[in-house]
């Protein structure tokens, strides 16, 4: 390797398991990667979780393809320390410590080497295609996040943005004027992200012998609401306010089938329209529908008759697989509906709600909901920390999805920003599982194993992977979620790298058994 390449500097934004990932296979290639966080510690968002917090994906899926779990983790879904040590174990296993700038908070990034108006006139990104350009840099400015003091500059060649979706930023709903939390005087209102950063106990002590709403149905907001139940049980029980229905699995396995077997093969994948298909492919979708409607409803049969859905009216209107197409469904804690069963957990659904005094006023009802305490699991707005890392405003507005679904090469090049990759935005049923095969293709990009193709054809290609995403994701298209296209969407990551996309031995084998992580090992 030429000693320009080995001197090449890679400044990698996060410490969670995209950013670790990305740092090995960079140092793999010879490269020098810079690793900056603004926590105390590694392991990203696993630092900051419920105490009831596991693992949602199964371990033979959530795992790096060469770093094994230790044999002392036998449950298939382990607690959240469990999984942190996993991660940390990996950082040390391969020596990525040492390239680890921790408490070193990013406040913003600036590129310099050409002007707005050359970027705009590129038809190849970066002006060549390759990963770097003579004579252009990133410039990082860079805080201590405890004392905001200024830390030295970073300039790097390149920069991988793996700041995730899933914190910093709270997604607080639009409310009327003088019907927001200021409204609510009885009591107190949190954000989900800051009831996560206090410790178990203080966590605990706020909510006990409170009457808590929590606003929410993704896997926070049902976490959160098991939390409370346990706690203070049916003589305070916990408000659980939803706008949607999803279908929360209880298990991995509906009938005995493993979801892998139903999602995650290539067969699984003939039922689906892909981006860039031929026309054999669209008609095998065609002829394969009802297979699929089948599927789905399989799966869904298991859940009502498992949790009895229908009891509770929690049946909800859209498909399995829009569910499972768009990243929104998540498994349910045990013995949730027990719970409702008892009083502890009280389900409302409220399409809009506003604060009052008292509490919360659902739209179209004239009592308030009575709380003490309202937590709002209402998700993050991963895009606006994405955009406002950005010293350009240029490169801001390109940054600012809006209507879109992640509008980037390979979910990971944006084709009007150069020497910069994302990694761990977009979503798929096993974010380390992805984010690892994307850090391995990016090292391969930086080392010049391929080049990307004109502006043009990028950004034809995000067109048809959106078009794909809209048309099973339904309203929730905008996560750019790729869990039922994962083999389809890997299989052209390895077809870049020069690498076989047929992983497994045998026609059959290849067809039916389920892709995992140990698949792309090795090339």
């Amino acid at each position: 390797m030429s000693k320009m390449m080995e001197q090449k500097k890679v400044a990698i934004i996060g410490a969670g398991i995209s950013g670790l990932a990305a740092c090995k296979f960079i140092i793999s290639k010879g490269m020098v990667p810079i690793v900056l966080d603004a926590r105390g510690v590694i392991g990203g968002v696993w630092n900051e979780t419920l105490k009831s917090t596991v693992l949602q994906t199964p371990t033979h899926m959530f795992r790096f393809s060469d770093f094994p779990w230790s044999k002392s983790v036998t449950a298939e879904f382990p607690m959240h320390n469990q999984v942190l040590d996993y991660i940390k174990s990996y950082a040390e296993h391969f020596g990525l410590l040492k390239y680890i700038r921790l408490n070193s908070k990013v406040v913003s990034i600036e590129y310099e080497g050409f002007s707005d108006e050359e970027i705009e006139g590129w038809t190849h990104w970066g002006h060549s295609g390759n990963a770097f350009a003579k004579g252009s840099k990133w410039r990082l400015n860079v805080v201590d996040a405890q004392t905001n003091a200024p830390l030295q500059e970073v300039v790097a060649d390149f920069v991988v943005l793996c700041i995730g979706r899933f914190s910093d930023v709270p997604n607080i709903p639009n409310f009327p004027p003088n019907k927001g939390p200021e409204a609510f005087k009885a009591g107190k209102v949190l954000h989900s992200l800051q009831y996560s950063a206090m410790d178990f106990d203080s966590a605990a002590n706020l909510i006990k012998d409170k009457r808590v709403t929590v606003v929410g149905f993704h896997k926070s907001a049902l976490d959160l609401a098991m939390e409370c139940a346990n706690t203070n049980g049916p003589k305070n029980p916990c408000t659980l306010l939803y706008r949607t229905k999803h279908w929360n699995p209880p298990d991995t396995t509906p009938w005995g089938i493993s979801l892998g077997f139903l999602y995650m093969n290539r067969f699984a994948e003939l039922m689906i329209h892909k981006p860039g298909e031929g026309l054999l492919l669209y008609l095998l979708v065609i002829l394969f529908s009802p297979i699929r409607w089948l599927i789905s409803k399989l799966v869904e049969t298991h859940i009502k008759r498992k949790v009895k859905l229908a009891k509770y009216g929690m049946i909800p209107k859209q498909s399995f697989l829009q569910d499972i197409s768009s990243c929104v469904y998540a498994g349910l804690p045990n013995n949730f509906y027990d719970k409702v069963d008892e009083g502890s957990i009280i389900l409302k659904k409220a399409p809009s709600f506003s604060f009052c005094e008292e509490g919360i006023m659902i739209k179209g009802e004239t009592k308030p909901v009575h709380s003490d305490l309202v937590v709002l699991a209402t998700g993050y707005r991963g895009d606006l920390k994405l955009k406002d890392i950005f010293a350009s405003s240029t490169f801001r507005d390109y940054m600012f999805f809006g209507d879109s679904v992640v509008p980037m090469y390979r979910q990971c090049i944006h084709p009007r920003v150069p020497q910069l990759a994302v990694i761990g935005f977009s979503e798929s049923n096993s974010n380390l599982y992805t984010s690892e095969i994307r850090s391995r293709w990016l090292a391969e990009f930086l080392d010049g194993t391929f080049k990307l193709p004109s502006v043009k054809e990028m950004e034809k290609d995000i067109a048809n992977w959106e078009k794909c995403l809209k048309l099973y994701s339904g309203p929730f298209y905008k996560r750019g979620c790729i869990a039922t296209l994962h083999n389809w969407y890997n299989d052209q990551l390895c077809k870049d790298m020069g690498w076989n996309p047929k992983r497994k031995k045998g026609f059959f084998a290849d067809l039916f058994l389920p892709y995992g992580p140990t698949d792309y090992a090795f090339p």
